[in-house]
């Protein structure tokens, strides 16, 4: 029977591994920290539009705890700046085969990719022989240890999944990819296959370019800020030759794929992934591999990204000097934009005077 090892069993990766262990299907959870020992000790709260349920598994804190098995599927669901951290720290993990011989889980167990972003399938190659990219539309959260709300109903998530690259999926790939897909949709994940992941993955690309404003800006708006950070991804991604799927495809898809719901209980004020990195005041966020992946491209063909390039310096500044999100107001926030030139004006200063200015407002 295949097991789904969850590493990061935070927000998208406990509400996977909740949902597996809801529907019975076998299932471990990888996590550190206090979070980690409340699912060991309490299991994990999954709260969703439907209720609220503690559910259990096994709890791994760290690699050494692992007992890999051949037929483990190791599903990385950290947030995209860490996940190199986790392929390296899991891909020499021993496997014992069912004769007792071992070999490592980089060379025989299958790397899922449920990160956000495009640069964690090639990290994987690096360390695991079978890498899978997954294109993750799950609005989650986990702001308290062991708790995890979830609001997507009737089913918790839309996960495109396919080989990475797309040119070596062969038979041993496909049958995978409908193993992981009957076994998730019976746990109430929708599981698409396209033939390629990665224009779907660019895609969403572009939608998670607002995450570093709305994680600076809490409830405020910067519409336009977000909309010039776009345009210039587009254009990157013309320029460079970049594939993904057009607007009307993925507006289609989300459509006739599961709504977003109140959940009973559950703070009335839940952002994504980057507000919760600050509101939690992790010292780190994933803008560099969100915005920064648009710098990045557009270095590789001797372009620039200024739009992007600043916001990814926001996100860095703002997490290193522990803004939360509301912190910053919108005007400050364009201060420190490109101005025509294309000179961005951007400094520790700025930053801790227009947060200052900010909050002086809000008291």
């Amino acid at each position: 029977m295949t097991r789904y090892v969850i590493v990061g069993a935070g927000a998208v990766g406990g509400m996977i591994g909740g949902r597996l262990a809801q529907a019975g299907i076998d299932t471990a959870w990888v996590a550190r920290g206090e979070h980690g020992r409340a699912l060991r000790d309490r299991g994990l709260t999954l709260m969703t539009p439907e209720g609220t349920e503690t559910l259990r598994a096994p709890v791994w804190l760290d690699p050494s705890d692992a007992d890999l098995r051949p037929d483990d599927v190791l599903v990385f669901a950290t947030k995209t700046q860490h996940v190199a951290e986790a392929l390296a720290s899991w891909a020499d993990v021993p496997v014992t085969g069912p004769d007792g011989a071992l070999a490592t889980a980089g060379e025989t167990l299958p790397a899922v990719l449920s990160t956000n972003g495009v640069a964690a399938e090639t990290m994987a190659l690096r360390w695991f022989r079978r890498v899978y990219g997954v294109c993750v539309w799950a609005p989650t959260a986990n702001l308290e240890p062991g708790v995890v709300v979830a609001r997507f109903t009737p089913t918790s998530a839309v996960l495109h999944c396919s080989r990475v690259p797309a040119t070596l999926t062969d038979d041993a790939d496909s049958a995978l990819l409908n193993r992981l897909r009957a076994d998730w949709e019976s746990a109430r994940l929708d599981v698409p296959l396209p033939s390629d992941v990665m224009p779907w993955k660019y895609r969403k690309l572009i939608s998670n370019l607002g995450n570093v404003v709305q994680a600076l800006l809490g409830s405020q708006d910067a519409d336009d800020v977000v909309e010039a950070a776009r345009q210039e991804a587009r254009q990157v991604f013309e320029d460079a030759g970049i594939v993904m799927v057009d607007d009307a495809t993925e507006a289609a898809a989300r459509a006739s794929g599961p709504r977003s719901a109140d959940v009973a209980g559950a703070p009335d004020e839940l952002g994504g992934s980057t507000w919760q990195s600050l509101t939690k005041g992790r010292g780190n966020v994933e803008t560099d591999f969100l915005n920064g992946e648009i710098v990045a491209l557009a270095h590789q063909i001797g372009s620039e990204a200024p739009v992007n390039a600043a916001l990814a310096r926001w996100g860095r500044r703002a997490a290193a000097d522990d803004v939360r999100p509301g912190d910053l107001s919108p005007d400050a926030l364009r201060a420190g934009l490109p101005k025509p030139s294309g000179a961005a004006e951007l400094s520790g200063a700025a930053l801790k005077d227009g947060c200052r200015r900010r909050r002086s407002t809000k008291s």
